[in-house]
Protein backbone atom coordinates (compact mmCIF):
# COMPACT_ATOMS: atom_id res chain seq x y z
CA UNK A 1 0.00 0.00 0.00
CA UNK A 2 1.03 3.39 -0.85
CA UNK A 3 0.82 6.09 2.20
CA UNK A 4 -0.73 8.95 0.04
CA UNK A 5 -2.92 10.49 3.02
CA UNK A 6 -1.67 13.41 5.09
CA UNK A 7 -2.61 13.41 8.14
CA UNK A 8 -1.43 15.43 10.91
CA UNK A 9 -1.04 13.97 14.24
CA UNK A 10 -1.80 16.52 17.27
CA UNK A 11 0.48 16.34 20.42
CA UNK A 12 -0.98 18.60 23.57
CA UNK A 13 1.70 20.55 26.02
CA UNK A 14 0.13 22.01 29.06
CA UNK A 15 1.51 25.14 29.94
CA UNK A 16 0.32 27.61 33.22
CA UNK A 17 0.25 31.09 32.54
CA UNK A 18 1.01 33.89 35.15
CA UNK A 19 -1.76 33.08 37.38
CA UNK A 20 -1.76 29.76 37.23
CA UNK A 21 -4.28 28.46 34.81
CA UNK A 22 -3.77 25.61 32.79
CA UNK A 23 -3.26 26.43 29.26
CA UNK A 24 -3.09 23.11 26.56
CA UNK A 25 -0.72 24.25 23.48
CA UNK A 26 -1.51 21.63 20.75
CA UNK A 27 1.57 20.78 17.89
CA UNK A 28 0.39 19.62 14.38
CA UNK A 29 3.41 17.02 12.88
CA UNK A 30 2.67 16.04 8.83
CA UNK A 31 2.89 11.95 8.40
CA UNK A 32 1.50 10.12 5.24
CA UNK A 33 -0.77 7.61 5.92
CA UNK A 34 -2.84 4.70 3.88
CA UNK A 35 -6.61 4.92 4.76
CA UNK A 36 -8.17 1.64 5.53
CA UNK A 37 -11.87 0.48 4.99
CA UNK A 38 -13.37 0.43 8.80
CA UNK A 39 -14.44 -3.14 9.44
CA UNK A 40 -18.39 -3.97 10.58
CA UNK A 41 -17.24 -5.70 13.48
CA UNK A 42 -14.84 -3.19 14.39
CA UNK A 43 -17.88 -0.62 14.18
CA UNK A 44 -20.29 -2.77 15.65
CA UNK A 45 -18.43 -3.80 18.59
CA UNK A 46 -16.94 -0.29 19.78
CA UNK A 47 -20.80 1.01 19.40
CA UNK A 48 -21.60 -1.45 22.29
CA UNK A 49 -19.21 0.58 24.30
CA UNK A 50 -20.51 3.87 23.73
CA UNK A 51 -17.72 4.59 20.89
CA UNK A 52 -18.08 5.80 17.22
CA UNK A 53 -15.30 4.60 14.99
CA UNK A 54 -15.61 6.91 11.75
CA UNK A 55 -12.43 6.45 9.91
CA UNK A 56 -9.29 4.03 9.62
CA UNK A 57 -5.59 4.77 8.86
CA UNK A 58 -2.28 3.06 8.51
CA UNK A 59 1.12 4.93 9.27
CA UNK A 60 4.84 3.25 9.89
CA UNK A 61 5.25 2.40 13.34
CA UNK A 62 8.98 4.67 13.84
CA UNK A 63 6.17 7.88 12.93
CA UNK A 64 3.83 7.76 15.91
CA UNK A 65 5.09 8.55 19.42
CA UNK A 66 1.40 8.04 21.38
CA UNK A 67 -0.58 10.85 20.07
CA UNK A 68 -4.21 10.68 20.94
CA UNK A 69 -5.74 13.21 18.17
CA UNK A 70 -5.07 13.32 14.52
CA UNK A 71 -6.55 16.10 11.62
CA UNK A 72 -7.21 14.65 8.32
CA UNK A 73 -8.74 17.14 5.36
CA UNK A 74 -9.65 19.41 8.32
CA UNK A 75 -11.29 17.33 10.46
CA UNK A 76 -10.84 16.62 14.03
CA UNK A 77 -10.05 13.16 15.32
CA UNK A 78 -9.46 11.64 18.51
CA UNK A 79 -7.59 7.95 18.40
CA UNK A 80 -9.61 5.73 20.14
CA UNK A 81 -7.15 2.23 19.66
CA UNK A 82 -3.83 1.81 17.87
CA UNK A 83 -2.86 -1.56 16.79
CA UNK A 84 0.95 -2.16 15.73
CA UNK A 85 2.26 -5.06 13.75
CA UNK A 86 5.87 -4.84 13.17
CA UNK A 87 6.76 -1.48 10.68
CA UNK A 88 2.63 -0.35 10.34
CA UNK A 89 0.69 0.60 13.12
CA UNK A 90 -3.12 0.64 12.27
CA UNK A 91 -4.79 4.01 14.11
CA UNK A 92 -9.14 3.72 14.67
CA UNK A 93 -10.15 7.12 15.13
CA UNK A 94 -13.63 9.05 15.70
CA UNK A 95 -14.86 12.73 14.48
CA UNK A 96 -15.04 15.37 17.56
CA UNK A 97 -16.62 18.07 17.77
CA UNK A 98 -15.24 21.48 17.04
CA UNK A 99 -15.23 22.39 20.62
CA UNK A 100 -13.60 19.08 22.05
Amino acid sequence: MRHIEELYLISITISEDDIGNQMETPSERLVFAEELVLGSYEFYNAATTGIRPTKKFEIYTREYFGEDRLKHKGINFRIIRTETKGEKTSLSCESVSADG
